[in-house]
């Protein structure tokens, strides 16, 4: 028993070591490059004003949530 454990923990330190040395080789020779980030199209619920209906529909949608959880723990 205790060699096979030895043996797992043996190698899962190597393990870690290689995949550590793996992920320092790569950041070393193909660093992240920053991507360019391209302007989308402003979406009109995304303008920072409340709109009535949404939350009429998200209002209605919390209440029927809420209302199924009462009427399951009865």
């Amino acid at each position: 028993m205790l060699m096979g454990m030895g043996t797992v923990f043996v190698f899962l330190t190597i393990l870690v070591f290689v995949t550590s040395f793996m992920s320092a080789l790569i950041q070393k020779y193909f660093p992240e490059t920053s991507a360019e980030v391209l302007p989308t199209a402003a979406s009109p619920l995304s303008s920072g004003k409340n709109n009535p209906a949404l939350l009429a529909v998200i209002s209605a949608a919390i209440h029927a949530h809420r209302s199924s959880n009462r009427s399951n723990k009865k």
